[in-house]
C-alpha cells in the first residue's frame, strides 16, 4: 500500500501534503516537525513524508510560495525578492501575518483572543494591536472570563468586500481541510 502522503483525497478529505499546507499556512510561523505532527494527528513519520512531498511539489511549482527551513523549523513564505510587489498590491498597510490574523478572525466571525493567539501564536497580539489600530477589528471584554471577543468592524467589511457566504464558504472548505483523512483511520 502507498504512503498516506501518496493517497490521493477523496470528496473533502484532503491528503496529508495538503493539511500540512493548510497547517503552515494557518500558524503563519516557523513550525518544528513535531507541532506539525501534533497538530495534524499524525505520527513524526507521517509528516515528515508529507513535508518533504509538499516541498518537493512546491520546488518543482512556479509558484510565489515556498516551504523554507530554517533550523529544525518550517514555515510557509514568499520566495526571496516577491516582498516589494505584495507590499504594493496590498490594500491596506499590514503585514502579511497580521492579514492571516485578520483572515482567522474573518473566517470565525468572533473568536477570543485567547482562542486566536492558541491558533496564531504568541505574535497574534502584535497583530490585534495592528489591526485595532487600523480599525479592522473590534474587542469588546468577555462578560465572563478574562479575554476579549475579536469580531470584523465595518472598515474590514468596506475595505475588503467580502460577502458573508463567501465567508461561510471559506470556513467550510478550511473545516474541511482539518477533518482527519478517511484512510488514516482505517
Amino acid at each position: 500500500m502507498s504512503s498516506q502522503a501518496e493517497i490521493q483525497p477523496q470528496g473533502t478529505a484532503l491528503s496529508l501534503p495538503a493539511r500540512m499546507e493548510a497547517i503552515l499556512y494557518l500558524k503563519g510561523r516557523a513550525l518544528t516537525l513535531g507541532e506539525l505532527a501534533e497538530i495534524a494527528a499524525v505520527s513524526r513519520d507521517q509528516a515528515e513524508i508529507g513535508l518533504i512531498t509538499l516541498m518537493a511539489d512546491y520546488a518543482h511549482r512556479d509558484t510565489a510560495l515556498e516551504i523554507r527551513q530554517e533550523g529544525q523549523r518550517y514555515s510557509l513564505q514568499l520566495r526571496d525578492g516577491l516582498g516589494d510587489l505584495v507590499q504594493n498590491l496590498l490594500p491596506v498597510d499590514l503585514s502579511t501575518a497580521a492579514l492571516r490574523t485578520l483572515a482567522t478572525i474573518a473566517l470565525k466571525k468572533r473568536i477570543l483572543q485567547s482562542d486566536l493567539v492558541e491558533l496564531r501564536g504568541s505574535g497574534a497580539y502584535d497583530h490585534i494591536k495592528e489591526l485595532l489600530a487600523q480599525n479592522f477589528i473590534e474587542r469588546k471584554r468577555q462578560s465572563e472570563g478574562r479575554s476579549y471577543w475579536l469580531t470584523l468592524s465595518e472598515k474590514f467589511h468596506r475595505t475588503f468586500s467580502v460577502k458573508t457566504e463567501e465567508l461561510v464558504a471559506a470556513k467550510r472548505a478550511i473545516t474541511a481541510h482539518n477533518q482527519p483523512d478517511l484512510e488514516q483511520a482505517a
